[in-house]
């Protein structure tokens, strides 16, 4: 199966995005019949957006203490923020994760890829909907989404 990247032009068709796609239409006859399954590529710029916005979140994120009480096994080891961790926890709080069951019983909640690969632009756009839901709740709580958008949008242009 090949795939080709097409620009929607004005008058509604699709035109090749590059040589390599043009080569490609060129090996079908015309007038022979072509299955297509329609996907938008994904938007870099929309991308970088994201990871500014999880940025922002995370700079301006304080953790909460722990209690000794909660956690035993935290008297000997001092917890870190980590953007990592941090970007997974958003990821997975705005619904974008798989669940497993461990063999001790219990489960797991990891956060599912987010590559130009594993994902539409349409789902990514979902992703970045619901991850402002999430950091509007529980980290920058006192923000508006407009606020929150303008200051991803100033950090972009000194990027």
């Amino acid at each position: 199966m090949a795939e080709a990247f097409f620009i929607k032009q004005p008058n509604g068709t699709l035109m090749p995005a590059y040589d390599s796609d043009r080569e490609l239409m060129s090996k079908i006859k015309i007038g022979a019949p072509v299955k297509l399954k329609l996907t938008r590529a994904r938007n870099y710029k929309f991308h970088r957006k994201y990871f500014a916005l999880v940025n922002f979140a995370f700079d301006y994120w304080e953790p909460t203490k722990i209690e000794d009480a909660e956690s035993k096994w935290l008297r000997h080891v001092t917890p870190e923020k980590n953007l990592d961790r941090f970007r997974a926890d958003l990821t997975i709080l705005a619904g974008h994760h798989n669940a497993f069951f461990r063999v001790d019983g219990s489960t797991r909640i990891e956060a599912k890829s987010i590559s130009f690969g594993s994902m539409s632009e349409d789902e990514f756009e979902k992703l970045y909907s619901a991850t402002i839901d999430v950091i509007l709740k529980h980290i920058c709580t006192e923000f508006t989404g407009k606020m929150l958008d303008e200051v991803v949008d100033q950090a972009l242009a000194f990027a």
